[in-house]
């Protein structure tokens, strides 16, 4: 997916541009191409980003550490500061944001990336304890089938065992 020029979207009809999405991206391993749209909104002073998207990621249990397939769906909404004098990184310097504001900040002649918005935004989706099922009983239940084998080393100990017991 390739970046977009913030100022082709100012120049589109209804200052919209929306961009259909069925293609894989570089940074998420997924089974299925990302599908959906992003719809980008220039609204003069920030751009209103939004997405629907969904695809299915493969994962591994936390519990029993098996792989599994997990469907991610996203449908998020940003806001992006469009601002040409981006502010960069310097320590001491303080910036109060509300919980309203727009934290991110781009250029209003600089390119937009839609890859890498989408990337984020299904990342954000996935989900924190990753359990292939609500019941899964994890690695300790699996031990506990498998009969472990003995030695044959100690099948005198054993025989010497099951006598003792029979008295």
């Amino acid at each position: 997916m390739d970046k977009v020029y913030i100022p082709d979207i100012e120049n589109a009809p209804k200052q919209t541009l929306v961009l259909d999405v069925d293609e894989f991206l570089t940074e998420l391993s997924s089974l299925t191409a990302v599908q959906g749209q992003v719809t980008l909104m220039h609204q003069g002073n920030y751009l209103q980003v939004s997405s629907q998207a969904k695809t299915i990621v493969t994962l591994n249990c936390d519990r029993c550490l098996q792989q599994y397939n997990h469907r991610l769906t996203v449908d998020a909404s940003e806001m992006i500061w469009l601002s040409a004098d981006v502010p960069a990184d310097e320590p001491g310097l303080e910036i109060e944001v509300t919980l309203d504001d727009p934290v991110e900040t781009l250029s209003p002649r600089g390119y937009f990336s839609p890859e890498d918005w989408l990337y984020q935004q299904l990342s954000l989706q996935l989900p924190h304890r990753q359990l292939c099922d609500q019941n899964c009983e994890g690695l300790l239940k699996e031990a506990e089938k498998i009969e472990q084998p003995v030695d044959r080393r100690w099948a005198a100990l054993e025989s010497l065992k099951e006598q003792m017991q029979g008295n």
